[in-house]
């Protein structure tokens, strides 16, 4: 008998939807051209190439080129895009998405992830992170929550690990992107797995964990 013989296995899930997803430091927005461009250009325009390496876009050049970007974005359902914005100024700091939605497998990825500088490594990332695995497996009943990139993106590997998913293994010349080859790594937690993980999350979250300028006391870590 392996591990997964005696999980109970409910398909479908329900396919996620634009709401809000509302947490102590962060809030998921449905993406808006209309209230987010500016803040999102703002965010990341000193150094939006270098964020946009290993993405599916391109940088824009202005915040009309975002707009337009995000005007097609915003009306996708898969990917289906959502700002992370700063609870404590009301200003988006970054977007994300959950893709490749597959209800019948209760199967669904986190992609699209671009953190500006003022949320990206904070309490502000990990908690957007938190509040979509939350949304995924309590509210849309997914059985699998998968975390994939560019094998030569070593910054989004080890924020995969550190958020708790697991390595599965590189698929190679997966895809073509941006005119290049890309060799994908591959990670996952399991329903199975977000009881443990939820722990860790809410310790690490607590405000406790926290100095008066928001710096980590403990790592983040899950037993």
């Amino acid at each position: 008998m392996t591990e997964a013989d005696d999980v109970v296995i409910r398909v479908p899930a329900a396919s996620p939807e634009r709401i809000v997803l509302e947490g102590r430091y962060a809030r998921l927005e449905p993406l808006d051209p209309a209230r987010h461009a500016d803040d999102l250009f703002a965010a990341i325009a000193f150094d939006a190439e270098t964020r946009h390496r290993w993405l599916f876009d391109h940088a824009p050049a202005t915040t009309e080129a975002l707009r337009e970007w995000m005007e097609g974005a915003s009306r996708s359902s898969d990917p289906l895009f959502h700002a992370v914005v700063d609870g404590a100024t009301g200003r988006a700091g970054g977007r994300q998405s959950l893709m490749r939605i597959t209800p019948e497998h209760g199967v669904v990825e986190v992609g699209n992830i671009l953190w500006g500088e003022g949320i990206a490594g904070t309490r502000i990332a990990t908690e957007a992170l938190y509040l979509t695995a939350r949304y995924v497996f309590e509210t849309l009943g997914y059985r699998r929550f998968e975390w994939k990139c560019n094998d030569l993106n070593e910054p989004s590997k080890r924020a995969a690990e550190r958020f708790g998913f697991t390595f599965e293994g590189v698929f190679r010349q997966h895809m073509v992107v941006k005119g290049e080859n890309r060799d994908t790594a591959w990670f996952a937690m399991l329903d199975r797995d977000w009881p443990r993980l939820k722990a860790g999350y809410e310790a690490w979250l607590d405000p406790k964990n926290f100095d008066v300028e928001g710096r980590q006391k403990d790592r983040l870590r899950f037993a």
